[in-house]
């Protein structure tokens, strides 16, 4: 299990905790919209495979027959060279396809997802306190919007560390 379903069933789980029909139903549907990622991640592969295969098998035919490079339609009529042919073209189809149905579905569990986030912060509210700030913030000065300080300069002996902060932010701004 990856790092993004285990966060969609940690939430999953969290909205449970809601009896609400809304939450059970939003509930269901992203388990059905994990099932159906599931289901078309599979149907990559198989493509994938398939073409794969279909790859692999016209090359078989292809170095081991006789007469290939003089006697091409011969090669093309056979059977099993046609069969070979159609799973290439189908898995050169439905993999596009099912990587864009992929697509949609991972959109469409990524909005479900923020739901479930917002309903999950509504139902920790109403169980729990809304949360304190714990520090005010702070003013960035005027000048310094982009500039990285990585640490504090030394201060000198003769001042406190926060006059020397302040000296110098003064001394560069």
């Amino acid at each position: 299990m990856n790092d993004h379903q285990r966060q969609t069933e940690f939430l999953r789980q969290v909205i449970l905790y809601d009896d609400s029909t809304e939450s059970h139903r939003l509930a269901e549907r992203m388990r059905q919209l994990q099932h159906n990622e599931g289901c078309v991640g599979r149907g990559v592969w198989l493509m994938f495979l398939m073409g794969a295969l279909a790859f692999a098998g016209l090359a078989y035919l292809a170095i081991f027959m006789e007469d290939f490079p003089q006697n091409i339609p011969g090669f093309m009529t056979r059977f099993i060279t046609q069969v070979f042919c159609v799973m290439g073209l189908t898995s050169l189809i439905c993999g596009p396809s099912f990587l864009g149905l992929g697509l949609i579905y991972r959109k469409e569990l990524v909005q479900v997802r923020e739901e479930c986030r917002l309903r999950a912060a509504k139902l920790l509210e109403s169980r729990l306190a809304k949360p304190r700030a714990t520090s005010l913030p702070q003013k960035v000065p005027e000048g310094r919007v982009g500039e990285l300080i990585l640490s504090p300069p030394d201060p000198d002996p003769g001042h406190g560390a926060a006059e020397a902060m302040t000296m110098t932010l003064n001394n560069n701004g």
